[in-house]
């Protein structure tokens, strides 16, 4: 008896995200914000000694690759990443809205936040926060959703009974589901809590993340595609927000 023709291997994760990236920069759906942020990262980073805080650290950070230029990477959370990521040196629990005596003042070159902002209860009090811990001349990185974007309005707007679940069907891991505020969440209330809490040289960037950010699933990743190519041509409308600026000297 002959045997039938084998099935192909399933594709692995990883090459389904590579094609899947590079689809959307065939689409023009670039720079992505991983662009950006390693672009201000790179930028900002001293070449060795640095010491550099995660605010709202989880299972990937954008730090992790600049390791060798990083003297102390440390990570602040209300909740301790499991298993603990290898880069990080320490990991202290708290809440940056609140506990300003996590950290001595001045003590970081950088502080990255990572889609954290759109969760802050009160991200006026957090950037104060995060702004005494950095070093004079130090620079803060953040990305977070913009509100602008009618899917992220819609999406920030659903009730919290619904909320969860939703997150996690768009979100790349269900791990990534957390409650939702969006208070500050627009290129221009980003810009203004920033100069009120003190920063300058503001740089913000907004970038097409939908898709990236939704890719757990196919038909996500495909409402990804089209919510990023509905605003594409309109910066202020695009669904992800990067900024970046300095503790003044």
């Amino acid at each position: 008896m002959t045997a039938g023709p084998s099935s192909p291997p399933a594709a692995s994760p990883s090459s389904v995200v590579a094609r899947r990236e590079a689809l959307l920069r065939r689409l023009g759906l670039e720079p992505s914000t991983a662009d950006v942020v390693r672009f201000f990262l790179d930028a900002a980073l001293p070449a060795e000694g640095a010491r550099v805080l995660d605010a709202g650290c989880g299972r990937v950070s954008a730090l992790a690759p600049f390791r060798e230029r990083i003297a102390e990477f440390v990570g602040v959370d209300i909740q301790e990443p499991r298993p603990r990521p290898p880069w990080l040196d320490h990991f202290v629990q708290a809440d940056v809205c609140r506990d300003s005596g996590a950290f001595p003042e001045k003590t970081f070159d950088l502080v990255l936040s990572s889609f954290t902002v759109e969760h802050f209860q009160d991200p006026a009090g957090a950037l104060r926060i995060l702004l005494s811990w950095l070093r004079p001349g130090g620079t803060i990185v953040i990305t977070t959703v913009n509100r602008g974007h009618p899917f992220v309005k819609l999406y920030l707007s659903v009730p919290r009974p619904l909320a969860r679940p939703l997150q996690r069907v768009l979100k790349a891991s269900s791990g990534d589901a957390h409650p939702l505020v969006g208070a500050c969440n627009t290129p221009a209330a980003l810009r203004d809590a920033l100069v009120e809490t003190g920063f300058s040289e503001i740089e913000l960037v907004t970038t097409d993340h939908l898709a990236r950010a939704w890719s757990r699933r196919l038909p996500a990743y495909v409402a990804g595609i089209i919510g990023d190519l509905a605003t594409h041509s309109f910066p202020a409308r695009r669904s992800t927000i990067v900024a970046r600026a300095l503790r003044p000297r």
